[in-house]
């Protein structure tokens, strides 16, 4: 069965649509290798249409232009696309899919027994049906030291509460930390008459 992650650049008030301004002065080597961790042996990228057309209209340019980072963008070419659209134009990209039906496509993968890691790349409307949907196997956040103070966050209002575990952190030397979760459960009911046994003796 395939596991499926999610990966996102997000900060301490939980904005998790990138601003350069705030985003890439912590990008450290460190950083990056752990990013790349994220990418290594991806076989289907999910993306949604908008984070997909930021992704078409930048990687497909820095393959050809040759940089440092060509070999990264050729890695995503040639990895399987998978976008979550119910338009029909050209995506305009090589390996690339289209799904209109996001859910079906991600328990399609789930149970091909012939895909190992689905990626999701930014897309936080994708990341929050598959949290919903019970199909995301793991949250990996890197948290950046700073309070945006503004865009778009990860979670929004509702009328409950959405649980985790904590599988692992990592702590980086310009103050990024990155926390991977799996979807979980709440401890046991619990009241202050419980908690106040752990209380400091005074």
């Amino acid at each position: 069965m395939a596991t499926v992650v999610s990966s996102l650049f997000i900060s301490l008030d939980g904005v998790a649509e990138i601003d350069p301004e705030w985003h890439f002065p912590y990008f450290d080597e460190a950083m990056g290798a752990a990013v790349g961790e994220d990418y290594e042996d991806v076989d289907v990228l999910l993306l949604g249409r908008v984070t997909y057309d930021s992704f078409a209209g930048a990687w497909p340019e820095r393959e050809q232009a040759g940089g440092e980072d060509a070999s990264f963008a050729a890695q995503l070419g040639d990895t399987r696309k998978l976008v979550a659209t119910r338009g029909d134009a050209d995506l305009g990209w090589r390996n690339v899919e289209r799904t209109a039906d996001l859910l079906a496509s991600v328990r399609a993968l789930k149970d091909d027994p012939t895909v190992g890691k689905v990626l999701v790349g930014g897309s936080l409307s994708v990341v929050r049906q598959l949290l919903d949907a019970r199909l995301l196997d793991e949250l990996r956040l890197f948290v950046h030291p700073v309070a945006a103070r503004t865009g778009e966050r990860l979670f929004g209002d509702a009328d409950t509460i959405q649980p985790f575990t904590l599988l692992r952190t990592d702590v980086f030397s310009r103050g990024v930390v990155k926390h991977v979760f799996a979807p979980g459960e709440l401890p046991p009911a619990a009241t202050y008459d419980d908690a106040k046994e752990h209380l400091p003796d005074a």
